[in-house]
């Protein structure tokens, strides 16, 4: 029986303005009850413009909900235009923040070696990186699921200690799963989260897999997210376009359906 205490997170993207995003996270903890933080932990991933003021409307409000980015770079200051580093995230309270997420990779070009930068980075300010896995629809037509997959996971985890690697968050996100009309089932998502676990078993040990908390991501609704959260090594999910309707998001948290 795993320990391990599952995590949903609400990706919200390049959505929300800093009062939009005020509004939302309000509502979420509106409707969610004392009993639901105590069985799973909350997390929301508002835009860079919305990160000051979520803080502080979770820490007036006194709310049970993590804050997290959805990005940063690997340097802590220098000339790197655009760019937030991981201190600047710090100071925010930021407690996660995602690396390597599919959409950052396909079009921003970020690699596993990337995004294992971003990850030591993130650890050494003090907080705790999302790693995004997953493969794209040609890949996996081409049955290369295992392959890219775990490559991907060697890379973007190289170089961290037994300890990190139990602290960390990891994402399996099937990219031909998103938006693509194609889901994946509970059992294949479970298979290769399983195969995540391995490899962080044989890079840190066996602590290291029995604790890191591995969340799938992949057109996560309430509809689904109970088939999901039934496979023994699927610890959470990483949501996107659902967790921008503050119903639909409380719906997945209480997936156990009390």
């Amino acid at each position: 029986m795993t320990t391990r205490k599952p995590f949903i997170c609400g990706n919200w993207k390049m959505h929300k303005t800093h009062l939009e995003a005020i509004a939302l996270v309000q509502k979420v903890h509106y409707l969610l009850r004392p009993q639901d933080h105590d069985a799973v932990e909350v997390g929301v991933a508002p835009a860079f413009t919305a990160l000051r003021s979520v803080q502080t409307v979770i820490e007036s409000d006194n709310m049970p909900i993590s804050l997290g980015a959805q990005n940063c770079h690997w340097q802590d200051h220098g000339a790197f235009t655009g760019e937030v580093s991981p201190g600047m995230l710090a100071k925010l309270k930021c407690q996660y923040v995602i690396a390597g997420h599919s959409e950052r990779r396909a079009l921003f070009g970020e690699t596993d070696e990337t995004v294992n930068k971003k990850a030591k980075a993130i650890f050494a300010a003090g907080m705790t990186p999302i790693v995004c896995i997953g493969e794209s629809l040609e890949q996996k037509d081409a049955g290369l699921t295992e392959e890219i997959v775990g490559t991907q996971a060697r890379a973007s985890l190289a170089g961290l200690t037994s300890e990190q690697l139990g602290q960390l968050v990891i994402a399996y996100e099937p990219v031909w799963a998103i938006g693509t009309g194609r889901n994946a089932l509970p059992e294949d998502a479970n298979q290769t989260i399983a195969l995540i676990r391995k490899i962080v078993g044989e890079l840190g040990g066996a602590p290291a897999a029995n604790a890191v908390r591995i969340q799938y991501g992949g057109s996560v609704k309430a509809a689904n997210i109970a088939s999901f959260m039934a496979m023994p090594d699927i610890d959470g999910a990483l949501v996107g376009g659902a967790s921008l309707d503050a119903e639909e998001f409380a719906l997945i948290v209480r997936y156990r359906g009390d």
